[in-house]
């Protein structure tokens, strides 16, 4: 039974996970400074991918190169690579549904992934998912629509931005799944290294093809654009990377839905943004479904 409801084996067992989670929690907190940094930079989406991803690099690449580490073995690099691509995906298909639909309705269509994640732990990874896992998912889910206030009404209709959003949360899903399963492989410096140069390939030439502008901009945008790749790529994506080498994907990727709660709270001193009822309603059921969710832990084998 691949996702065992057992207690856990060891005290090290115990502690791997505490610590895995510790960095999921601390990764969940960068990437929630994303759409401050987004809109701090004032720039296309596809520049603030590109740069997110070439500033992490600039960081990642180097530290790989310095620390020595052998190259995975060829099948394991192309899963990687594929993970970098489908990561790049998602960043291109969602800045771009922003542009046909509400970020509302964009925002939680993208954070749809733990759908998608549990579909493939089910048919593709063929795990026994927790019966209290679907209603956790589904407390979560409607905290998200709650919180970033969507209008139900406004959901009926699905339009080319909304089907772009959905998409963008089924190639991050599909990253987190890659994610798992290749850092039972290879260390986090390795992952990260490879999967940063495959999406960054990616985002340079979609900006190449959509003639967007690498430079020209003032100074004020650099910043934010540094802190993007620095803390929410760096900080956040390694922490996260980390964390899924010893926890699964399910529960990740729910847990992960908590970034909407830390950017709602960050707003309130960077972006001026009050909290409202709404906000405070759905941020409550996130957290419940989360820890729903993730009520009992265990690892599974792994090489680190």
């Amino acid at each position: 039974m691949l996702y065992d409801e057992k207690p856990l084996k060891s005290d090290k067992d115990q502690r791997n996970i505490f610590i895995a989670y510790l960095f999921l929690t601390f990764g969940i907190v960068c990437i929630g400074f994303s759409a401050i940094f987004v809109k701090f930079a004032g720039v296309s989406g596809f520049v603030s991918a590109f740069y997110r991803l070439f500033f992490a690099g600039c960081v990642i690449i180097p530290w790989w190169i310095l620390s020595k580490k052998p190259l995975p073995e060829k099948r394991v690099l192309c899963f990687i690579l594929l993970g970098g691509l489908f990561f790049a995906i998602d960043l291109v298909l969602w800045n771009t549904s922003l542009l046909f639909t509400s970020a509302a309705t964009s925002t939680l269509l993208a954070n749809s992934a733990p759908i998608w994640v549990a579909f493939g732990a089910l048919f593709v990874f063929k795990e026994k998912l927790p019966p209290r896992f679907w209603p956790g998912l589904t407390i979560a889910l409607l905290g998200g629509s709650i919180l970033v206030g969507l209008n139900l009404w406004r959901s009926l209709t699905f339009n080319k931005g909304d089907a772009l959003a959905l998409s963008a949360g089924f190639f991050y899903a599909a990253y987190l799944m890659i994610t798992q399963k290749m850092r039972a492989k290879v260390d986090t410096l390795t992952f990260m290294t490879f999967a940063v140069s495959s999406g960054l390939i990616i985002l340079f030439c979609t900006n190449l093809v959509s003639g967007t502008s690498f430079f020209n901009y003032p100074k004020k945008t650099w910043l934010p654009l540094i802190a993007l790749g620095l803390i929410t790529h760096v900080g956040g994506w390694l922490s996260i990377n980390y964390a899924l080498g010893y926890l699964k994907a399910t529960r990740a990727s729910v847990t992960l839905l908590a970034q909407a709660i830390v950017t709602a709270i960050l707003a309130i001193p960077l972006l001026h943004e009050p909290l409202h009822v709404n906000q405070i309603t759905g941020g409550i059921l996130i957290l419940s479904g989360i820890y729903m969710v993730n009520q009992r832990r265990k690892p599974f084998d792994k090489n680190r």
